[in-house]
């Protein structure tokens, strides 16, 4: 019998994406389904868990003098 899963659909750019692609490689945990190139489907009980995990990608990337306007 299929089993239904609540999921969340996000767009992104094609860079975020790929980011999020290699994430959920290991274990599967986030991704539901893969649409196109700027859309996904996100298990919606793992979407802040993947935000988080965004973050943590993202912030070492961030220049370290930025200055705000």
């Amino acid at each position: 019998m299929p089993k239904a899963v609540k999921g969340v659909l996000i767009e992104c750019d094609p860079s975020i994406k790929a980011i999020i692609l290699k994430i959920d490689q290991d274990h599967h945990d986030y991704i539901v389904e893969d649409l196109d190139d700027q859309h996904l489907v996100i298990k919606e009980s793992q979407l802040p868990r993947l935000k988080e995990e965004l973050e943590n990608v993202a912030i070492p990337t961030l220049p370290r003098n930025l200055n705000t306007c």
